[in-house]
């Protein structure tokens, strides 16, 4: 049957049966949620996307993501009616092993990004249509399925503001209005006016539609595609658990199978097996090879004080001239991060994203899917507005580079509120994740370069103040490694650092070197992979390890060290020195003083621990 003679409410039958039937033989999901969109994801799927299933690459594929992804049951069953999901696969929902689970995520090669957290569809949607649109890649659109309760996220409203504002016409929202949340009605209900109203004043189109009418939801999806200059939110009002009078708008049924399923599917008009041909992209573009000429890094004099965000900036508006696949976002903080340099270079692979962080993150998210390769910039401070995109972009083993400036109480009198504390327990928290904190420039522009081999996610700490630079421009720093900067054969003890305490160790090192102890120093400057060997070579060498970061104690440096030794051999002494107080404004010498993550505290503590110990 083709898709111009399909019976589109037949499908939508079809979609909430096959919702139904899976989360009965899982004994679990949400089958009312799914029945409310059937309808919507039947002319979707009939009429107006255009798909590739055999080349889920495709770069001219549009792009289709469930935004309230508890209604896994509706997609999968969108995927059985499109003959890339077989029958028997649909009865594997929510089971051991399965491709289906609970809530979407890229095992299945049809879905771009994990969806379940909700709030986080639409904002990663702009972030694709930006580089269809902005990058000149193609002309496929966008569309999002959300649900009316998630439209209560902040999250949400940064991506209509950030759509509207870009004009993205290629964007489309369809939400789906059911009235009902988990626990009760939503604060609109079915006041479809009162959602357009907000979303027209952030100029978007709107189209208010009964969601139960497929003629009318064709018209909608068609009147979408005419608009040229801004992005479209389709209002469908529709009735959770729509077909089966046992839970059709009815509360206490959220994010369960329905009571009788053989009652539920007669009630439906049976199970069917409908297929759909779904339109495949017209010819484009093929996808841009990645790679370009040879980095040509800036170089950086040893003993000069350059500050690690400067190099940042330099290698990343560098490493874009070399790699036509790299862009850059931030955070309305680029003349801060330097991102703005990449920004001068690059002005058509540069994207403000204002203060938003949840739509910067988000973005990047979107753009990855297209195939580039982003680097958000921001505070580090402020990253951990957006940890749970970051935690979905983990799940969607996406690659972002992040990088984190004007980290800890080292940024001196802007005080707590702008100090990035506890970025590096967050990003070594996230699956999979690089952290990397260099401290000086030549090593940051290394590891800019050496991030873009990594996969997943990856973040770069740097550094507000200018700090002396120790290594030559042509030194190495593989991730996963460190560097010996201090070593005898008579060392006590073994000082581990990264970033602006490196040099409060070396310094404290030349003091204690003064008065006879001889004390190793490392720089720890891959947090996550860390050197597991080379920590457990200078535990060995000198009995104890003295870590030092400006960081909180929990999930940093410190932590990452211990991890070395969690395999079951013993333990070396272990002391550590981090921000422990609450910071306010002051110079950053006196910070890190305050802090007792300067020269002075290091080698206190490594007196104190050799007076008791005895070496």
């Amino acid at each position: 049957m083709t898709s111009a003679d399909l019976d589109l409410a037949e499908l939508g039958q079809q979609l909430r049966v096959d919702a139904v039937r899976a989360t009965s033989s899982a004994h679990s999901g949400h089958a009312t949620s799914s029945m409310s969109a059937a309808d919507l994801m039947a002319v979707l799927l009939a009429r107006h996307l255009s798909y590739d299933f055999d080349w889920p690459e495709h770069p001219g594929n549009d792009r289709l993501i469930l935004s309230k992804g508890h209604a896994s049951p509706l997609l999968y069953a969108a995927y059985r009616a499109a003959g890339v999901v077989s029958e028997e696969e649909l009865m594997s929902f929510r089971t051991l092993g399965s491709r289906l689970e609970g809530h979407p995520t890229p095992r299945l090669p049809w879905v771009d990004v994990a969806t379940g957290s909700l709030g986080q569809g639409l904002p990663i949607g702009v972030g694709v249509a930006l580089a269809g649109e902005r990058l000149g890649e193609s002309e496929s659109r966008v569309w999002v399925l959300c649900g009316d309760s998630e439209l209560a996220e902040g999250s949400v409203w940064e991506a209509f503001e950030h759509a509207g504002y870009e004009r993205l016409a290629s964007l489309t929202a369809i939400l789906d209005i059911n009235r009902l949340g988990q626990r009760g009605p939503t604060r609109h209900e079915w006041d479809l006016d009162a959602y357009a109203r907000r979303i027209r004043a952030f100029d978007w189109h709107t189209v208010e539609v009964d969601g139960h009418d497929p003629a009318a939801v064709d018209a909608a999806y068609a009147e979408a595609k005419r608009v040229t200059d801004r992005p479209t939110a389709i209002l469908a009002r529709t009735r959770k658990g729509r077909g089966v009078k046992a839970v059709e708008d009815l509360e206490g049924h959220h994010g369960k199978p329905v009571p009788d399923e053989a009652e539920a599917v007669a009630e439906l008009g049976g199970v069917r097996d409908l297929r759909v041909e779904v339109a495949r992209p017209a010819a484009t573009t093929v996808p841009r090879p990645p790679g370009g000429p040879r980095i040509e890094l800036p170089a950086y004099t040893v003993g000069d004080r350059v500050a690690t965000r400067d190099a940042y900036g330099e290698a990343l508006a560098a490493l874009g001239s070399a790699r036509p696949e790299v862009v850059a976002l931030d955070g309305e903080v680029g003349d801060s991060t330097r991102a703005e340099f990449f920004a001068k270079r690059h002005p058509d692979r540069y994207f403000e994203c204002y203060i938003a962080e949840q739509e910067l993150v988000a973005a990047s998210v979107g753009m990855a899917v297209r195939g580039w390769l982003p680097f958000a910039s921001t505070f580090a401070a402020f990253f951990t507005r957006a940890h749970d995109f970051l935690r979905m972009a983990a799940v969607s083993g996406v690659g972002l580079c992040l990088a984190g400036s004007h980290a800890g109480v080292a940024i001196g009198e802007d005080g707590p509120s702008q100090m990035g504390l506890e970025d590096l327990a967050m990003f070594r928290a996230l699956y999979g994740a690089t952290v990397l904190y260099p401290c000086d420039a030549n090593q940051t522009a290394q590891l800019v370069a050496e991030l873009v081999g990594e996969s997943g996610l990856r973040y770069l700490r740097t550094s507000r103040g200018a700090d002396p630079v120790l290594y030559g421009p042509d030194e190495r720093f593989p991730i996963g490694g460190s560097k010996l900067l201090r070593s005898s054969q008579d060392d006590r003890l073994t000082v581990v650092a990264a970033g602006v305490t490196v040099h409060e160790a070396l310094r404290a090192a030349d003091e204690l070197a003064e008065e006879g102890v001889p004390v190793r120093v490392i720089d720890l400057y891959s947090v996550r992979p860390v050197d597991a060997a080379g920590l457990r070579e200078a535990a060995e060498a000198t009995g104890c390890l003295l870590t030092v970061e400006d960081h909180r104690h929990a999930g940093g440096l410190g932590d990452a060290v211990l991890e070395a030794f969690s395999d079951g051999r013993p333990v070396p002494r272990l002391l550590r020195l981090a921000v422990d107080s609450m910071p306010g404004s002051a110079t950053p010498e006196q910070q890190l003083r305050a802090a007792g993550i300067n020269a002075g505290a290091i080698a206190t503590a490594a007196r104190q621990y050799l007076a008791g110990y005895g070496g």
